[in-house]
């Protein structure tokens, strides 16, 4: 059976950035009050009507360059978002149109801020099977136009930006590979991250009423999502290293999906590994859900925090609640 890995990698952010202090003028909340919760200290918004497809296609040229391969080398194209488009069809088909690459099929993926490590372990099952040869995966959010910008939806809206990452998965050819991919969920926690309307229960899907009720925008329970998080976050760790029969030592970075500097403080110490070890670039694009992931994977390279022949973990936890891990050999 064929092993997997990663051939490629690319990421891509707006220009425009939006620190703390332009949050400050536009709702009762401050650059320290941020910091201290979060560890944000700026995050990226687009600037004009920006599709998730759009906004991922720049980060998928980069994952098939640097993956050495022709776009038309593409067996399937997957993309995980929080936020499409439109309800329908999903984002992975507009990718698919702006790449030109009619003919090969699309799989959006809904599970959030696991979407990548979720799409990589699909793509993984593909690759080893032989079915495919080289296989996009995308995470991209376009979550600020979908964000309450006032006081009363400041505990979300300070948290999250937009961005795009990608990776282009194929056969592994040396020692470099993805060692195993590890999914759990658990739907009795749906409603404490979640998007009420549109499509809810109620006939039509959306109306005045729900907008002045501000259900179209995201809604958290804090409190409940950071203690599933801290727990659910060094499980995943767990398994993968015991899935792989290695020990925390011998790994030389875990990168989480950036969900909250506090949580990933906290992860290290139940771990007890050096926070060195758990990447962080939170600070500079605040939580990029889908995207997250990726977008560390390029920073962590790029800063030289992974070379080749190193073990890599890669773990999330997110709305569903889903959570998840991989376990790489870079």
């Amino acid at each position: 059976m064929n092993k997997s890995t990663v051939l490629g990698i690319g990421a891509h952010v707006p220009e425009n950035v939006v620190t703390n202090f332009d949050l400050e003028k536009k709702m009762d909340t401050s650059n320290e009050w941020i910091v201290e919760r979060t560890g944000i200290h700026e995050r990226r918004f687009v600037t004009q009507p920006t599709g998730a497809a759009e906004l991922a296609l720049p980060a998928a040229r980069q994952a098939i360059q640097k993956a050495g391969i022709d776009k038309s080398d593409l067996d399937l194209i997957i993309v995980a978002t929080t936020t499409p488009e439109h309800g329908f069809p999903g984002t992975s088909s507009f990718l698919q149109a702006l790449l030109e690459l009619p003919g090969v099929p699309t799989l959006d993926i809904r599970v959030q801020c696991s979407g990548f490590v979720y799409g990589l372990s699909i793509a993984e099952q593909y690759i080893k099977s032989g079915m495919y040869q080289h296989i996009l995966v995308g995470g991209v959010e376009v979550q600020s136009v979908g964000l309450n910008l006032t006081t009363e939806g400041r505990d979300i809206a300070v948290l999250f930006g937009d961005g795009a990452g990608a990776a282009v998965i194929g056969k592994a050819e040396d020692s470099s590979c993805i060692l195993s991919t590890h999914l759990f969920a658990d739907g009795r926690y749906a409603k404490e991250l979640w998007v009420d309307a549109p499509v809810g229960y109620e006939s039509p899907r959306i109306d005045e009423e729900m907008i002045q009720q501000g259900r179209q925008y995201p809604q958290m329970r804090g409190r409940q999502v950071f203690k599933h998080a801290i727990t659910k976050f060094p499980e995943v760790v767990r398994v993968a290293l015991r899935a792989n029969n290695i020990t925390k030592e011998d790994v030389a970075l875990i990168i989480p999906h950036q969900a909250n500097l506090r949580i990933t403080e906290a992860v290290a110490r139940r771990l007890e590994i050096p926070l060195e070890k758990v990447y962080s670039n939170i600070h500079k694009y605040g939580n990029t859900t889908a995207a997250s992931i990726p977008l560390a994977m390029c920073d962590a390279v790029d800063e030289g925090k992974i070379k080749k022949g190193d073990y890599v973990i890669l773990a999330s936890f997110g709305s569903g609640f889903t959570w998840s891990s991989a376990a790489l050999i870079w």
